[in-house]
């Protein structure tokens, strides 16, 4: 399978995602529901790797990768902390586009920090968006 699949099939999981979120997180603290979801995340994703047998690689990864995988696990926890307490708080169908402005936020950090060039197809797709999410997000 190519990028695109797996892309779309994380956008499928991702929405599934907030909707049983939603369901759950009805009189439940959003710290302790995060807690909860990250702990199925960490067996789940552990379990990938050990039966894939990908934990031997472990010991290959530099330093300088590991510490930008341990920072990403930190933004990460952090993401799904506001995204839970958004989620309790609000519409997961007025959440979810606000949450999904980070497409556009990653295209401007992309070419700030990783000098990714923004073509104009691509920022017009990044201003369609945000005006999508807002208005979904904003206007319902």
């Amino acid at each position: 399978m190519n990028w695109s699949i797996y892309a779309l099939l994380a956008a499928f999981f991702a929405a599934l995602t907030a909707i049983l979120a939603k369901i759950g997180i009805k009189n439940v603290d959003s710290n302790l529901a995060t807690a909860i979801r990250t702990v199925v995340v960490l067996i789940f994703a552990w379990g990938i790797v050990m039966l894939q047998g990908s934990f031997k690689q472990f010991s290959s990864i530099s330093r300088f990768s590991l510490v930008f995988l341990i920072l990403s696990g930190v933004t990460t926890g952090i993401s799904w902390l506001f995204y839970f307490k958004a989620l309790q708080l609000g519409k997961a169908s007025q959440v979810s586009p606000i949450d999904k402005l980070s497409l556009v936020l990653t295209i401007i950090l992309a070419a700030i920090i990783l000098k990714e060039k923004i073509t104009l197809p691509i920022a017009i797709g990044a201003v369609l968006m945000s005006v999508g999410a807002i208005l979904i997000g904003f206007g319902g």
